[in-house]
């Protein structure tokens, strides 16, 4: 097996072994436990690691990013509870603050040659990074940070999120996969545009109701509670939906999981709810790539 994945959610569990059957992430296996109760000597002999894994876009990141499947990497986003806005707040004293278990498995034995990490932006002010950076520092990594929405790269929506990566000075990262971070990188960059549609984010900038009834008079209203705008703009493309603090949001075309009726449609929010965009991870990784010395 090349990768591990640790996902607790059923639902996201078996999403990520119908991926890795259908081939779009790396091939590996799946860990359902918590990762409280895994041990670094489980994690022996996987090339990748991807904890919290959700549907797996991490690895598909690293895909669009030409990073090998067999090159060691750890990834992970850790559960954002504890810092988002939308939540209690509850920061290092939510039982949910999961990094400190993450970390143990980094420290104790495995400390992989590199790792990719997100995070809600609000957990700035908890000191969450602060405290990421520190652990990772203290047990020799080169650690850098910064925010990134997924506006940009085109998504229409904001989804503001820390991006993290730690480095173990590359004395891991020799031979096979040292071409990784020859320069120049030119040969290695990320697909660009699209977006994944990420659902209901209550960070994006919204149209009020008559300002949706202007977009509906300017275009076509379609099924499902959506309208198209016309051409022409940046927006031409998106499907726009109804949200709980009552704005019209733009989705990716096309995508329904937020309508009732559909099928499995709470995991499905989950999933998407909980995933990072790939587009922006894999600039992220890219740009790792291009900047090592």
């Amino acid at each position: 097996m090349t990768a591990y994945y640790n996902e607790i959610d059923p639902f996201a569990a078996q999403w990520l072994r119908n991926l890795i059957a259908a081939g779009h992430i790396a091939p590996g296996e799946v860990d359902t436990r918590s990762v409280l109760d895994v041990s670094p000597n489980d994690l022996t002999g996987f090339a990748q690691c991807h904890f919290f894994a959700g549907i797996g876009v991490w690895s598909h990141a690293l895909r669009m990013a030409r990073w090998p499947d067999s090159a060691p990497v750890w990834t992970g986003s850790c559960p954002c509870q504890p810092f988002s806005v939308a939540g209690m707040g509850g920061g290092f004293d939510d039982k949910r603050h999961l990094w400190p278990f993450w970390f143990h498995l980094i420290e104790q034995q495995c400390q992989p040659p590199v790792i990719f990490g997100e995070q809600v932006e609000a957990a700035i002010r908890h000191g969450w990074i602060d405290l990421v950076q520190a652990d990772m520092e203290g047990i020799g990594y080169a650690f850098a940070a910064t925010g990134i929405p997924a506006a940009g790269v085109g998504a229409p929506h904001i989804r503001q999120r820390l991006w993290f990566v730690a480095d173990a000075y590359h004395q891991r990262c020799t031979g096979e996969y040292a071409f990784l971070w020859e320069k120049p990188q030119d040969h290695i960059k990320a697909s660009r545009g699209g977006s994944t549609g990420e659902l209901g984010d209550t960070d994006t900038p919204g149209l009020s109701d008559s300002e949706y009834q202007e977009l509906c008079r300017e275009g076509r209203r379609e099924e499902g509670g959506t309208v198209k705008q016309p051409g022409g703009s940046f927006w031409s493309t998106c499907d726009w939906i109804w949200c709980r603090d009552e704005k019209w949001r733009p989705v990716e075309p096309g995508t329904f999981p937020m309508v009732d009726r559909i099928a499995s449609r709470v995991g499905r929010l989950r999933a998407y709810g909980n995933a990072i965009v790939p587009q922006v991870a894999a600039e992220f990784i890219t740009a790792y790539m291009e900047c090592r010395p």
